[in-house]
């Protein structure tokens, strides 16, 4: 019996030892197109990116390798091997170079891609101070750009654009942010933290360009980036372009074909097994892992939906993987229902902002604890009902409504002591 795990990030490292961990002890594949072994990505855009990550000829990793499980230590790596076609009919996965595989199970393990722009002005994708964030050569690459002085534009007011921002000005760099929202990171946390968020990049002299649209990146005389232009033709002038406009999960081309829902990653049931034909029966011997799969989240209630938060990978790999060994087995599934709470953190300046829930599906917020001038906790609830919770610079209070998130209405304060 074989299994083969599509993807060599975190989600695939996850799926690999939570196959060993559930009592798989057959042939284990992990195939990535990357070269290198897997490696937390969050550090890309904030210590690793301010600290650098060697030369593109001589990467360092060091800081980012994530430590593999001893349970994994005879799996099969083959990394730089991007997987081009596939076949669930037939059981198998096509390599670059023509090698295929065959599998009794599958991982679909491919997480993101970054999104681009198409714009105007002739400036290369990358290069010529043009810029992605999303792997260890994009990193390096704009970590030689972030010269003290340099004029960095960011497009993109996501987690990804604001801590790339606040690495950006610590190094020395004059920083404008250009996005459509009217407060940065207004889709996941809501206008009344953004503007306080927004008010900490506008103290460290970060400019922002709400509500406007980037149209043109300019080159100039010798090709390398000289200016953004945004729809309402204001011109800002530009050394460095970052493009951080969010990510599309990495399903094109190798899965096309197979009967799958790719409108937005792989739909999913909540045993993380693919969806397929119109009956929407999960298929048992196939599941999605990770940022790529779109699965039911009963907290936050609504169609199934994509996580991209940093502990789904491990939850998602340990509800997939007894499912999958089940499905080729023609064991029990779990009967327990799936209703993780998911969680991510992010470092801008000297703040941590950590969250626990889903606080974009909110529709009250309320601040309990704190100030937003301060440390501050918001409550995020709809319906009633307490969904997520965030803590800006204090995690004091923020574990005791983390249990009370999916259970109903929070106290007005917490109380510190318990």
């Amino acid at each position: 019996m074989s299994i083969v795990v599509v993807g060599a990030g975190l989600a695939g490292l996850r799926s690999a030892e939570a196959l060993r961990a559930a009592g798989y002890r057959g042939e284990l594949v992990v195939v990535g197109d990357e070269p290198h072994w897997p490696y937390s990505r969050p550090p890309l855009s904030k210590t690793a990116l301010a600290e650098g990550l060697g030369t593109l000829a001589a990467p360092d990793l060091s800081r980012v390798e994530l430590r593999r499980r001893r349970s994994v230590a005879d799996v099969q790596w083959l990394l730089g091997r991007p997987v081009v076609a596939s076949s669930l009919g037939d059981h198998t996965v096509t390599l670059d170079g023509g090698q295929t595989l065959r599998w009794d199970g599958l991982v679909i393990a491919t997480g993101l891609r970054a999104r681009r722009l198409d714009l105007l002005g002739g400036v290369p994708l990358r290069g010529a101070g043009r810029h992605a964030l999303r792997s260890v050569e994009d990193a390096i690459a704009l970590r030689a750009d972030l010269r003290p002085g340099a004029r960095l534009v960011v497009i993109g007011a996501g987690f990804l654009g604001c801590e790339v921002t606040a690495t950006a000005a610590a190094l020395g760099c004059r920083v404008d942010v250009v996005a459509p929202e009217a407060e940065p990171m207004e889709r996941a946390l809501g206008p009344l933290v953004g503007g306080a968020l927004r008010q900490r990049h506008e103290a460290a002299g970060v400019r922002f360009h709400l509500g406007r649209l980037p149209s043109a990146v300019e080159a100039g005389s010798a090709g390398q980036v000289a200016a953004v232009v945004l729809d309402d033709g204001q011109r800002l002038p530009a050394d460095v372009v970052l493009e951080a406009v969010g990510a599309a999960p990495s399903t094109v081309g190798w899965l096309d074909g197979n009967g799958l829902d790719l409108g937005d990653g792989v739909l999913c049931d909540g045993w993380m097994r693919v969806l397929t034909g119109s009956d929407g029966e999960g298929r048992p011997d196939v599941v999605a892992v990770g940022d790529v799969a779109r699965f039911p989240l009963p907290l936050a209630g609504g169609p199934p939906r994509r996580i991209e938060h940093w502990d789904l990978p491990q939850v998602t790999a340990r509800r997939a993987a007894p499912a999958l060994l089940a499905g080729i087995s023609d064991g029990e599934r779990d009967p327990a229902p799936f209703d993780p709470i998911p969680s991510f953190w992010s470092d801008q300046y000297d703040i941590t902002i950590q969250t626990f829930g889903v606080p974009e599906v909110a529709d009250d917020v309320e601040v309990v604890d704190g100030d937003v001038d301060g440390p501050f906790v918001a409550a995020y609830r709809k319906g009633g009902r307490l969904v997520a919770v965030v803590g800006v610079g204090t995690m004091a209070g923020v574990m005791e409504l983390r249990a009370r998130v999916g259970q109903g209405p929070p106290q007005a304060n917490v109380d510190r002591a318990g």
